[in-house]
């Protein structure tokens, strides 16, 4: 159970005390920003690798007057006794070092791929696992698909964004695929998924007015797809993935083309699928990433012809394929409604 802190909120309840380790990446600069305006949660402690002493609005100009919460180096005692739920928002292969520390002493929510697949696929795709044992001890926090499972775990693996986006694209058809379909991923993103680390790819002078594809057939995101396709829907699926980077700081669009599928229905499979899931928008036209700039949506579009599937799908990769769907599994283990303080209107709609 949540230990609660012993202040109350508006309403005359208990908050949960938050806190988030990797508070200035991308992804932890937007959980900051949900969390302060988070009805239920109180956002006690903000660490960095590279900070240690300042606030984070003396780091962050537009937090100024918002708050003065002060980041500190991380520290797994600090975490203990400040927080509930804490936020991993720290790059691959460094989460499972406080996971290990962690696990049973707080709700963590690890915003990296370190407990996203199982063992052997991790390994072969990222590096040697130090916390081999809390695999099996954590939930994949794709609501959708994990809701109930989520409720009552300790250890959230929040998913990468191109899985996010395409496995709510491909999940209402999964069972109506054939064993003989071809199936293949093209996925557009912002550069901002690349993270603030220094790079070629991410330099301004070389991403603007320019597209480019990479990692073709070897982005580490489609085994996570692969599996967890394996693992809920029991159908091994022939996937081809191939992501590109887009000249825009956020947004991420899945293209997904299905061969041999033949039923006429596939309109109402889609609406029937996501009819009670409020984070799910079922589009008329064709999706773009404005219309969900700053949201935990996703927008789905489909189009059929006599043998083939076309889905089309957008969400905002730093919230809905990161921070947002967070926020959400922290709600779900808290008991909170899912929608809860969560970001639902676009920048720019």
């Amino acid at each position: 159970m949540i230990q609660y802190l012993n202040v109350l909120n508006c309403k005359g309840s208990f908050v949960v005390r938050v806190g988030v380790v990797g508070c200035t990446g991308y992804t932890g600069i937007e959980l900051v920003k949900i969390l302060l305006n988070h009805k239920e949660f109180s956002l006690e402690y903000l660490s960095s690798s590279s900070i240690d002493g300042d606030s984070f609005s003396d780091v962050f100009g537009f937090m100024q007057s918002i708050t003065d919460l002060k980041i500190t180096k991380t520290n797994t005692r600090d975490v203990i006794d400040k927080c509930d739920i804490i936020f991993l928002a720290t790059p691959h292969k460094e989460s499972m070092k406080y996971v290990k520390e962690l696990y049973s002493k707080v709700k963590i929510i690890d915003l990296s791929a370190d407990y996203r697949l199982d063992l052997d696929t991790y390994e072969n795709n990222y590096t040697k696992h130090i916390d081999s044992e809390n695999i099996a001890n954590a939930s994949y926090g794709l609501p959708e698909l994990y809701r109930e499972k989520i409720k009552n775990s300790s250890l959230v693996a929040n998913p990468g964004c191109y899985p996010t986006a395409s496995l709510l694209g491909l999940m209402p058809f999964i069972d109506y695929i054939k064993d003989d379909s071809y199936i293949f991923i093209d996925a557009k993103s912002g550069v901002s998924g690349a993270g603030k680390k220094i790079s070629n790819v991410a330099h301004f002078p070389n991403m603007n007015e320019n597209f480019m594809p990479y990692a073709v057939h070897s982005h580490r995101h489609l085994p996570e797809i692969i599996e967890h396709i394996s693992k809920s829907f029991q159908k091994s699926l022939n996937i081809k993935f191939v992501p590109t980077l887009m000249p825009i700081t956020r947004g991420m669009q899945a293209n997904i083309y299905i061969s041999n599928f033949k039923l006429t229905n596939a309109r109402e499979i889609l609406d029937n699928f996501y009819k009670d899931e409020y984070f799910v928008r079922i589009k008329n036209e064709a999706t773009n990433v404005k219309d969900v700039g700053g949201t935990n949506f996703c927008d789905i579009f489909i189009s059929q012809d006599k043998d083939s599937l076309f889905i089309n799908t957008s969400i905002d990769n730093l919230l809905r394929g990161a921070s947002s769907q967070a926020v959400v599994n922290a709600n779900i283990i808290s008991g909170f409604k899912e929608d809860l303080s969560i970001p639902k209107i676009a920048y720019m709609p």
